[in-house]
């Protein structure tokens, strides 16, 4: 079997599932909804794991499928193993299937999965180890040329502490270089969960949302921002951070109804400073003070491409940040990424309001309507549901819960090997897929039941890092979903 990389990709996977010829993994023009599209996809449980999530009541008619997990043996590389925490992650139709690229947080790698025409999981294997992700890798984006204008590249965020960097990773990387990192240096150094490209078309130039997952008492997280006037230059911009023109930084003084008059502010040497003065300057700019801010997504209907959404996932012992999370939205100038306003939309601290159950919003997936908040439990003790994923109706300000993990309904069985408690699973990513599939209204959504361990899965992404990390994960397919 010959190696996939960027020059050569010429890969056949059995039975003509791929076609050979050195150019036909690279995707083909056009993809997407139209004629004919979607029709050799079989949606279908794959996987030997049952479904690790089950929808509401209300939600009744949406279809789930178990796509793969770590206790399945892919047909095209029998040895390898999924890792756990399945997290980040992007997806892409290719000339004769598709390709699939996730983290796995907790061994700090990232997987690369090809799937057929009918979206049966073929092969799978590690474009990223311990050794070359060097820190946890969190929420992740994939930049493509059509919707970014460069890529496609995925760029997956570190959160081991305020000295890990962004690490970037092409589609199409050969497995053998997993332990070389490739380093986002002009982002600078942030305990980041994610780091997402705006569309090109909302400012013709590359500007990427940075969400900084801290708790620290100094400068708490930060939202930056880096600005580079050449179309996909990572390296040679600008990086800011928010605030509000009225320089208040504490978290708690915002409350939901009310617009903010925000702006982003210039921290000067981002690219050379370590993650601790980039702390103390934000702070020193008056920067807001989040409690842990985590997933970034941007408006999807026509001409919204300039609305920032992002989670704050709380954190306890500190009554100036939120403790129970809360969902933001940034409104930028159609004109001026540096300017905008920012409302709170939804507020888990106030218990006796609409969000008042949450349980700590960690990823998020916005559509042209909704936006889907999941939760990532921070095991305060006292949480009352296992992690549920929400749908926000952007028009309405409605909030209903769609899905909730079945951790404490598996407890004891092998896929909770103990702490049978609410909460101690979480969801990854969860992206939209529709368009690359074909199929109205179809997501991809990343499980991560922490409580799923065994010592088959120790060490399995080929790092040196992480030898004794044995969490499992699953992806599904979430079918009938409203966009």
């Amino acid at each position: 079997m010959k190696k996939l990389t960027t020059s050569l990709t010429c890969l056949l996977l059995g039975l003509g599932v791929f076609l050979t010829g050195c150019d036909k993994f690279f995707p083909a023009p056009g993809m997407g909804n139209g004629p004919g599209k979607g029709k050799s996809v079989k949606l279908k449980d794959y996987s030997a794991t049952p479904h690790l999530a089950k929808t509401t009541p209300e939600f009744r008619n949406i279809k789930l499928y178990s796509l793969f997990s770590s206790e399945d043996q892919l047909p095209l590389s029998p040895d390898y193993i999924f890792g756990g925490s399945a997290d980040g992650a992007g997806f892409r139709r290719v000339h004769s299937g598709f390709a699939l690229i996730v983290n796995n947080e907790d061994n700090w790698a990232v997987s690369r999965i090809l799937f057929n025409a009918s979206l049966k999981p073929m092969k799978g294997e590690y474009v990223l180890n311990s050794d070359g992700a060097q820190s946890r890798v969190c929420s992740a984006t994939l930049a493509t040329p059509e919707e970014h204008g460069f890529g496609p590249i995925f760029l997956t965020a570190g959160e081991s502490g305020v000295e890990s960097q962004t690490k970037m990773v092409d589609l199409f990387a050969d497995e053998a270089n997993a332990s070389f990192p490739r380093m986002v240096e002009g982002f600078g150094r942030w305990n980041a969960e994610n780091a997402v490209p705006l569309p090109l078309k909302a400012y013709n130039k590359t500007v990427v949302v940075i969400g900084d997952d801290d708790s620290g008492s100094s400068a708490g997280g930060q939202v930056a921002m880096y600005i580079s006037d050449e179309v996909g230059n990572l390296n040679d911009g600008k990086v800011y951070v928010l605030r509000r023109k009225d320089l208040n930084d504490r978290e708690m003084d915002m409350e939901t109804g009310t617009e903010y008059a925000v702006e982003f502010v210039e921290v000067e040497n981002a690219k050379y400073n370590t993650g601790d003065q980039n702390n103390l300057e934000s702070a020193s700019l008056n920067a807001i003070q989040f409690g842990r801010v985590e997933d970034i997504d941007y408006g999807k209907a026509q001409g919204d491409e300039n609305i920032v959404y992002f989670n704050v996932t709380g954190q306890s012992g500190n009554a100036d940040r939120s403790k129970y999370g809360r969902v933001y939205r940034i409104n930028l100038d159609e004109n001026n990424p540096l300017e905008g306003t920012m409302e709170l939309l939804l507020d888990g601290d106030d218990r006796d309001g609409i969000a008042g159950a949450f349980q700590n919003p960690d990823n998020i997936c916005v559509t042209e309507n909704y936006v889907y908040v999941q939760e990532d439990p921070n095991g305060y003790g006292d949480e009352t549901h296992d992690a549920y994923l929400y749908q926000y109706d952007i028009a309405t300000g409605g909030l209903k819960v769609v899905m909730e993990l079945r951790n404490t309904e598996l407890a004891g069985s092998a896929y909770d090997t103990g702490g049978n408690r609410f909460g101690a699973w979480e969801y990854g990513a969860m992206i939209d897929v529709s368009d690359e599939l074909g199929i109205d209204d179809t997501f991809i959504l990343c499980v991560q039941p922490h409580t799923w361990r065994t010592d088959e899965f120790k060490g399995v992404d080929g790092g040196s890092l992480r030898p004794n990390e044995n969490q499992g994960s699953q992806i599904l397919v979430v079918k009938g979903l409203a966009r």
